[in-house]
């Protein structure tokens, strides 16, 4: 009979299932040299947040086939030394979506009632009354940043109680967003006509501060701000201040920049007009049964010879598919990364054409691939190889998988379109060598690349000093050039140049590129 470790306490209802397919072992609190020394003799591994699953704990697990993480994130979980073993990770994505969106729908209505500030009045034996006109939400505009899953349950709750939605999500069609009652618009337009503004996106270079001193300035002095779902996504000093001078109504904060709160933060010193928790979003008996339950099936199914459902790596492929795919799913996954950054905006359909030697492989897993790329600069640790097509489909993004054997410019050739909001863009690449990748055309201008991690793409006029211009500008700004190279079709045409950089470009610089004469447009890329 199979052997399962427990190494966290998870709710009974999750042992209860493991048990009816493996000898359940639990053991929590165990030092890191005590787990690596026993977990040798176990098939799988059920953690929460406490137990770190480190590459020396992995590769001593011998006989593991899965662990299962009893919640949404894998922090804790070296998952790229689990798949080099084999080994399935999974997680429970969505076990606290209602337990977070019912806490940013209970702090909208708190802070509307100022029902925290009214509780410890009467408990201290008062009764006025007057100091604790509330405001309705009904009819009212919420703001919903962020139309995920648990942004959309918001939006449907909220619909029920009468409120107007706008909505703001740049991976989001406008088709999803008609379907739950959701007006798509711009963040400068919903952060200044929403009374209500509530946050439901993961924290990523893009969105820390996203509601910054600039941002809040341009809210109503009526407005209220939710967040529920990451620290740092508000400027927290930017709002305590816009707080204290009564240029917002009032916040309700579960999270913040730095947890626990720390003792000299300006927010604890504001009354009414603020309410903070201390990160309650998944604390809920239900949710810490619905985790315990997904994982532990999922556990149990895969004991059993089935897929996972949440698996964070690559499962459900035999080790000689798998190896034989690998580099071909990297490829995918940086072409995607890459073409959605091009593309920009809102993504409705992603064409993903596998070209000569690459129209004979098993194509899901590379479509898939292409798809978690696109994807990631918005959602990072939250999409994977088994649920990127969901959140694809959640987002309306239409997927068109077509083969052509007949090109022959190399072996093989990946080509990937995303047509959206901001028009369309396409990358092609191949593996060379030692699985090396290169992207070979960029719009369907030729090009022959390496990606690096900071790159800059320009469309513009074929025309002597443009190249000059543009490395005298970057150096101005103390950007170093690794590489360069331009693609045109015809002489004196269009063009495009792809520079490899060592180093990011610095706010501003991209508006400057953009003056110099015959620059067309200019596209930023980090992968």
């Amino acid at each position: 009979m199979p052997k399962i470790l427990v190494s966290d306490p998870i709710d009974q209802v999750g042992i209860d299932i493991l048990s009816q397919v493996a000898q359940v072992d639990v053991k929590t609190g165990l030092p890191p040299a005590e787990l690596t020394k026993i977990i040798s003799d176990y098939d799988a591994l059920m953690i929460r947040s406490g137990t770190q699953v480190t590459q020396d704990v992995i590769e001593a697990g011998t006989q593991l086939k899965i662990i299962g993480r009893a919640g949404v994130g894998v922090d804790n979980v070296d998952v790229a030394a689990a798949t080099r073993q084999g080994i399935v990770v999974v997680n429970s994505p969505e076990g606290n979506t209602i337990a977070a969106a019912e806490h940013a729908l209970a702090m909208m209505l708190s802070l509307s009632r100022y029902i925290p500030e009214a509780n410890q009045s009467v408990k201290k034996g008062e009764w006025n009354r007057k100091a604790f006109v509330g405001a309705e939400v009904y009819k009212k505009t919420l703001g919903i940043v962020g139309l995920g899953k648990i942004g959309s349950h918001v939006a449907k709750a909220a619909k029920a109680m009468g409120m107007k939605l706008l909505a703001y999500d740049p991976f989001i069609s406008i088709e999803r967003a008609d379907q739950l009652g959701c007006r798509l618009v711009e963040l400068d337009l919903l952060v200044r006509e929403a009374d209500y503004i509530t946050l439901h996106m993961p924290k990523t270079a893009e969105t820390a501060n996203l509601l910054n001193a600039e941002m809040l300035a341009k809210m109503k002095p009526t407005a209220r701000i939710i967040n529920c779902a990451r620290g740092g996504l508000i400027d927290e000093a930017a709002l305590a201040q816009a707080l204290e001078e009564g240029r917002l109504a009032g916040a309700a904060l579960d999270v913040f920049g730095n947890e626990p709160l720390e003792a000299d933060s300006p927010l604890r010193k504001l009354g009414k007009n603020l309410i903070l928790t201390p990160h309650l979003g998944a604390s809920t008996a239900e949710a810490q049964v619905n985790v315990a339950i997904d994982v532990a099936e999922q556990i149990r199914d895969v004991l059993l010879g089935l897929p996972a459902r949440s698996a964070v790596n690559i499962p459900g492929l035999y080790p000689d598919t798998m190896e034989k795919l690998r580099p071909y799913l990297q490829l995918a996954e940086t072409l995607g990364n890459l073409v959605g950054q091009l593309a920009g905006g809102r993504v409705d359909q992603l064409n993903v054409r596998l070209q000569g030697d690459l129209a004979d492989l098993e194509s899901k897993p590379i479509v898939v691939a292409a798809l978690k790329g696109l994807l990631s600069p918005a959602l990072r640790e939250r999409v994977n190889y088994v649920n990127a097509s969901i959140e694809a489909k959640e987002r309306g993004i239409r997927v068109i998988e077509t083969r052509d054997a007949s090109v022959r410019d190399y072996t093989g050739s990946l080509l990937l379109e995303a047509k959206g909001s901001l028009g369309e863009h396409s990358v092609t690449g191949v593996l060379l060598g030692d699985a090396e990748i290169r992207i070979t055309s960029v719009d369907d201008f030729p090009i022959n690349v390496p990606p690096i991690q900071h790159m800059l793409f320009t469309r513009h006029r074929d025309m002597p000093g443009i190249i000059g211009k543009i490395g005298s500008l970057l150096g101005s700004f103390n950007v170093n050039i690794a590489s360069m190279q331009v693609g045109r079709q015809i002489v004196r045409g269009d063009a495009v140049m792809a520079l490899s950089l060592d180093d990011p470009l610095p706010e501003g610089i991209l508006d400057e590129i953009m003056k110099v004469p015959g620059i067309r447009d200019a596209y930023t890329v980090t992968l």
